[in-house]
């Protein structure tokens, strides 16, 4: 008996690797959704009348309202992970983010947020996701590390050069790339597990004097949750915009529902797309 090959230091193996690829690749960890629904607040822009349902907000809310303002001079769009892997059915998370990335209709809304901010000359910023060869010798990672070190998600071959990158699960959606490669968006250092505590996100920021954030991208309660609570932490205003995000729906709950509960208790301001193109077009 061969002893099975170790893939990231981290004691998944090959045999693991193929497994979990399979089942992220074929959807069934989607099978189970969260079945808690939001009673309809009438105003749904959902991309399904499933989804303006399921995540509508309360009728009546018990949480004061609260909002924020656009100022061209210090805010900003930042959009995580605007990636193949994860907002495209090729990339390798399709089959636990694809049903939530097309209930929101998450491609096309990043995509008229990028085409809002140019339009009206916002700074906008990338928060990306990358993983070299050397991430994959960590000791020790949490469930969701484990699987995307697993999957070989956001890997490229070198942290230098961008051989293979064009097309990768690494790479940006096509539809993204003229507003990205403008040689004005300012693409930050990597993330590395959900936060933007290891990146240049608030320095890029702050040396160009924004204060506010328009918040969107990927996956809802994981790195768009993570980037909200670390940038409210630096005094930064945020608005996340709930329909330019999605989040995995597996057996143990359904990602977006739960970054969306929290984005409404600690965020700024939540708008959806519409209402956040109409902000940014207003604000010149």
């Amino acid at each position: 008996m061969t002893t099975p090959k170790e893939t990231c230091g981290c004691d998944v193996t090959e045999e693991q690797v193929d497994a979990a690829r399979r089942r992220l690749m074929t959807g069934s960890g989607a099978a189970l959704m969260a079945t808690a629904a939001v009673a309809s607040g009438g105003q749904a822009l959902a991309a399904t009348p499933e989804a303006e349902a399921k995540y509508a907000d309360p009728e009546t809310p018990g949480l004061p309202a609260v909002d924020m303002e656009i100022d061209l001079s210090n805010t900003a769009l930042v959009v995580i992970d605007p990636q193949i892997d994860f907002l495209s059915e090729k990339g390798v998370s399709w089959g636990v983010v694809g049903n939530s990335v097309k209930e929101q209709d998450t491609v096309d809304n990043l995509e008229q947020l990028f085409k809002a901010a140019k339009a009206v000359g916002m700074e906008t910023f990338i928060s990306p996701h990358y993983y070299y060869p050397h991430d994959h010798k960590w000791k020790f990672e949490g469930t969701l590390e484990r699987v995307m070190h697993g999957i070989m998600m956001f890997d490229r071959e070198d942290a230098l050069n961008v051989d293979n990158f064009d097309g990768s699960g690494a790479d940006w959606m096509p539809q993204y790339k003229a507003y990205i490669n403008d040689g004005k968006t300012v693409v930050c250092s990597p993330h590395k597990i959900y936060g933007p505590a290891q990146n240049d996100l608030n320095l890029q920021m702050r040396k160009r004097g924004i204060d506010r954030v328009i918040l969107a991208g990927m996956s809802a309660n994981l790195c768009v949750q993570a980037h909200l609570y670390e940038l409210l932490e630096l005094g930064y205003e945020v608005a996340v915009v709930r329909d330019a995000t999605a989040g995995a729906q597996v057996p143990e709950g359904d990602g977006y529902l739960a970054a969306l509960i929290n984005f409404r208790m600690v965020a700024n301001a939540v708008w959806w797309t519409d209402d956040a193109v109409k902000r940014i077009t207003a604000s010149t």
